[in-house]
């Protein structure tokens, strides 16, 4: 497994191990997302997938286990490597949508010019009448559409998402999955955490299914739907596996 990891490029996770107090709640989890590649990762809930996209991002101190991107150990640069768009979304209280663009613009040293994809991704999302709201006054949707924004634009070559269909509109959704697909034709390495299957179904070229902590089974989706039988759908393969 180790090999194989090592050949794949793109976001490691070697050994990932997490323990709150007693608490087990990543225990020795690998896996590899090459650029290109959509990858879900899946597990009834106390799996450990927020757990595990906390620690890759680096806002969780992991117990043992590291992170690489394209072979080297990722530290202080990390945030110019990898992005985390959180289930719960927080965006700066008395910032503009727009200024939470320019704001991610500077930080990330954008060459001029950004601000017309940056139109673009808030015409896209449904934001472009909210340009000037503040977040605080921001409903839990179009916070995550902000931040969504926010993150598309920063173009890390990895991006994290956790549960990121929660709180959109329907428009909002197919926007996001017409975003994926073309940030995965660019080559960005994608991992998802998502309970839903059909989105995952839909999006992710492999799956990663986790219980607690630890990785249960891996690989194409295909692969899973066939454990028992061509006709087995993800969520039969899912249920069996995490049983």
């Amino acid at each position: 497994m180790a090999e194989q990891i090592a050949d794949a490029g793109g976001l490691e996770v070697r050994g990932l191990t997490k323990r709150f107090g007693d608490l087990l709640a990543v225990d020795g989890l690998s896996f590899a997302v090459r650029p290109g590649e959509t990858v879900g990762l899946l597990g009834p809930n106390g799996a450990g997938k927020t757990t595990t996209l906390l620690c890759v991002a680096g806002l969780v101190r992991p117990s043992g286990g590291e992170v690489r991107w394209n072979g080297g150990l990722l530290g202080a640069e990390r945030g110019r490597r990898v992005t985390l768009i959180a289930e719960t979304p927080e965006v700066y209280a008395m910032l503009t949508v727009w200024e939470h663009l320019v704001f991610v613009a500077r930080s990330c040293r954008l060459l001029d010019g950004w601000q017309h994809r940056g139109e673009e991704l808030l015409e896209r999302l449904g934001l472009s009448e909210q340009r000037d709201a503040l977040g605080e006054a921001l409903s839990k949707g179009m916070r995550q559409k902000t931040l969504i924004a926010a993150s598309v634009l920063a173009g890390t070559p990895a991006l994290l998402l956790d549960e990121p269909m929660i709180g959109l509109d329907p428009r909002g959704q197919r926007e996001l999955r017409g975003m994926l697909e073309e940030l995965r034709r660019e080559g960005i390495a994608l991992l998802i955490s998502t309970h839903l299957l059909e989105s995952a179904e839909a999006i992710c070229d492999r799956v990663v299914i986790m219980k607690q902590g630890r990785l249960v089974a891996e690989g194409q989706i295909a692969e899973l739907r066939q454990r028992r039988g061509s006709e087995e759908t993800l969520e039969d393969a899912f249920l069996e596996i995490t049983q």
